[in-house]
């Protein structure tokens, strides 16, 4: 069961722009399409910045 992919289609491209400024703010060069050539510890540290960003807008939503 594949279990990546996005609640609300509609969304899609937003989590794709997302994830390539993560990228681009740890240091992780990705492309459009396949990544499966990029490390273990680059594909945590991107989606480990995906996590930290949300939970900053979470926690200034909250101000």
């Amino acid at each position: 069961m594949k279990n990546n992919s996005v609640m609300v289609p509609e969304a899609k491209d937003a989590m794709e722009r997302f994830k390539m400024e993560a990228a681009n703010e740890v240091g992780v060069n990705l492309k459009q399409g396949y990544n499966g050539d990029i490390t273990a510890r680059q594909a945590g540290s991107v989606g480990g910045q995906m996590v930290k960003k949300m939970i900053e807008s979470y926690e200034n939503s909250l101000k």
